[in-house]
């Protein structure tokens, strides 16, 4: 009889040993590779489910285990879907399971400097789930303007935003920069959190902004052109200087992309024409009747980058009236006549290079 007991007891043993051993290798991690999938657990999966669904995933070593593991131990599983790898252990992946932890579905989307507002809703549309109609409808809003205009966070958005000629009145405001948005955000949503982030990149430069002579709206309709018309940090504030030069003997701004932007063409894709130079509209300033004499176009034309913005506060201090870039190397030639220009001109078209 003692033999029995003991020989019960020696298999019990080994019985309890194997399951222990059996339970930690079923609670080890699978793989030591770390390469994540997104796993996802629908409102009213059972538990018995979740862990048949992690093994045919092939996140764990043994269904069995982790479902007799969750059946013993009282865990609250939410909905949803979760980054999970091979290389966690089970345990791991239940708090994640427990407390929520899921998966943020965002998106990392850059606003590349000298980019239209339109480029922009288009580039967004690409990447969201709204679509570049709705976001350019919610950017014209004129309830939406009042809202952000009431914002004392925006303190550089003024009341010229409201200006019904404008073609859209938050041109030239939101900053270039890469953003993360959750995929389902709003066109509102997007516009706030950019517009926070002009705040933030221009707050070093508020008091010289609301000092200078020029309003906030000017300076940066000032700073979009810049933007489009030179490459360098030394070149835009020269083109500024010639621009502000211009406007105080006033001249005509005489820029190419004023009138692109006003007649709504692409530079580079599309032909400069007479229609184009002569389209009567307030952002072109290469109207020749006076019309546009001694001023900035109605609004920006881009949003540009600081550099530019800081170009439109501080230009050189250098006394040109004209320049001309070389569309082969980027390289604005500044000049003092009108002589100098035509013949720098002349010479570029020559090249092939204008």
């Amino acid at each position: 009889m003692k033999k029995v007991l003991i020989s019960i007891l020696i298999i019990l043993t080994i019985i309890l040993m194997g399951s222990l051993i059996f339970y930690f290798y079923g609670m080890s991690p699978k793989s030591e590779e770390h390469e994540t999938i997104v796993f996802t657990i629908e409102p009213g999966t059972s538990k018995t489910m979740i862990a048949k669904n992690l093994a045919k995933s092939g996140l764990i070593r043994s269904e069995l285990v982790l479902d007799a593991y969750l059946f013993f131990n009282k865990i609250n599983i939410q909905a949803g879907d979760y980054e999970l790898s091979a290389d966690m252990k089970p345990t791991s992946m239940l708090e994640k399971f427990q407390n929520g932890d899921v998966k943020i579905n965002s998106s990392s989307i850059t606003l590349v400097e000298g980019q239209r507002l339109t480029d922009y809703a288009t580039t967004l549309a690409e990447n969201l789930s709204f679509t570049k109609e709705e976001f350019l409808d919610t950017a014209n809003d004129q309830t939406f303007l009042n809202s952000l205009l009431a914002n004392e966070n925006y303190w550089f958005l003024t009341d010229q935003i409201l200006n019904n000629e404008l073609y859209y009145p938050l041109e030239g405001y939101l900053f270039p920069d890469t953003y993360e948005f959750l995929n389902n955000v709003t066109p509102e949503e997007v516009i706030t959190k950019i517009l926070d982030h002009t705040s933030l990149k221009l707050q070093d430069y508020k008091e010289q902004m609301q000092m200078n002579s020029y309003s906030i709206h000017e300076l940066l309709t000032m700073a979009s052109i810049v933007e489009k018309e030179a490459n360098t940090e030394n070149d835009r504030k020269t083109a500024a200087q010639v621009f502000y030069t211009r406007l105080n003997e006033n001249w005509s701004l005489g820029s190419d992309v004023t009138s692109f932007y006003g007649a709504r063409k692409e530079m580079g894709k599309d032909s400069e024409t007479i229609d184009v130079l002569n389209n009567r509209n307030p952002y072109n300033t290469r109207l020749t009747d006076g019309s546009m004499n001694g001023k900035l176009p109605i609004g920006p034309i881009c949003n540009p980058s600081i550099t530019s913005i800081i170009a439109s506060l501080e230009p050189s201090p250098t006394t040109y009236h004209y320049f001309v870039a070389n569309t082969c190397t980027g390289e604005v030639a500044f000049l003092n006549t009108a002589s100098e220009f035509y013949a720098k001109t002349t010479e570029l078209v020559n090249q092939g290079c204008l």
